[in-house]
């Protein structure tokens, strides 16, 4: 079914908790390295020939030391991905690290390892999320990166919702900017009562307040389309981080991040703060600007200009909730509007 509809499925052969016990979840404890080899064997070769399966070993937990520090995890991940990897070799495969941890840390050298998935987590409403993507974009050997797990809509900040509050569709938004403009292949979206499907009946999970039907339209969600048909209205493939173009960059909340690409450079503002680009590191020579809404998916014509040393620009608006994207066209190259469907 999900194949029909042009859904990839990522598949977990385990649970983290059938390996390392010491942190969430109920266990039981199952595998050692010796077992995690054949079972990595015979899960590979049940799914072998699905073409819409990647493989996600692990399952929020350390890669190396378990979390209570009294074990070693790396053999048995470690085993059970070449397991798969002996009868499955054509299907990508990641590993899903705990909290504020990315894949890279143990695995980035093995040879089962296709691409690096961080999970920047839910602890910190202020946490620069980008930095896990940024230093896995730089590494060597070249791999993929993204944030598999990211802080999810409606979940509470650092599970101290009376005091931290939730997080809403402007932490989303930031989250997937900051981490697609830094360098990210792709990117995650989570709603926490979603996930775990909660609804009556059912025990919550870290404090959902919501049944799962309830939260299917929440504002971020609808608003990761914004995101992709932003992507999507200009060359793609061709696009990097650019982050040396940005004359101010803040560092934490505030962060601003560029990303250019074949005949256009897009700045995004997590504040809606003024924005002050290099204009040398600039490709072009005049451009036609725009202001991105990523909260509406609309655009604002910006006018024509040249570039000089320093650009300033000054968004539409202000403050927490008010990101814009800045987008700079190369004169002559005749975008669509940043985010339209229209094709030309």
């Amino acid at each position: 079914l999900a194949g029909s509809m042009g859904i990839f499925i990522g598949l977990l052969p385990t649970w983290g908790a059938k390996v390392d016990r010491s942190t969430w979840g109920t266990g039981p404890l199952i595998f050692n390295a010796q077992n995690a080899l054949a079972y990595g064997k015979y899960v590979g070769n049940r799914y072998r020939d699905f073409p819409n399966i990647i493989w996600i070993n692990g399952g929020d937990r350390p890669g190396g030391t378990n979390s209570a520090g009294t074990g070693d995890n790396f053999p048995v991940w470690d085993a059970m991905a070449k397991g798969i990897k002996t009868t499955d070799p054509n299907h990508l495969m990641t590993y899903h690290p705990w909290g504020e941890k990315s894949s890279s840390e143990w695995f980035h050298n093995s040879t089962w390892l296709d691409f690096n998935m961080a999970q920047t987590g839910h602890g910190q409403r202020s946490y620069a999320s980008y930095r896990i993507i940024r230093e896995d974009y730089g590494r060597v050997p070249i791999k993929p990166c993204m944030d598999g797990e990211p802080r999810y809509e409606d979940h509470p900040v650092n599970w101290r919702p009376d005091s931290l509050g939730w997080f809403n569709e402007m932490h989303v938004r930031q989250a997937a900017y900051w981490n697609l403009f830094t360098g990210a292949h792709g990117h995650t979206y989570g709603c926490h009562p979603v996930w775990q499907m909660a609804a009556p009946g059912r025990e919550p999970v870290g404090l959902a307040r919501h049944y799962w039907y309830d939260v299917l339209d929440l504002p971020g969600a609808s608003q990761m389309l914004n995101v992709r048909r932003l992507m999507e209205s200009r060359p793609m493939l061709s696009r990097v981080p650019f982050s040396e173009a940005v004359l101010n960059p803040g560092d934490e909340f505030d962060y601003i991040v560029a990303t250019k690409g074949d005949g256009y450079v897009m700045v995004y503002t997590a504040m809606g703060d003024e924005i002050n680009l290099y204009g040398n590191l600039l490709p072009g020579e005049s451009y036609l600007a725009w202001w991105f809404d990523p909260r509406s998916g609309k655009c604002v014509r910006a006018g024509m200009l040249d570039k000089e040393p320093v650009m300033h620009f000054t968004a539409p608006s202000r403050g927490p909730g008010f990101d814009w994207v800045l987008v700079l066209d190369e004169a002559g190259r005749n975008f669509v509007p940043p985010g339209s469907v229209e094709k030309r």
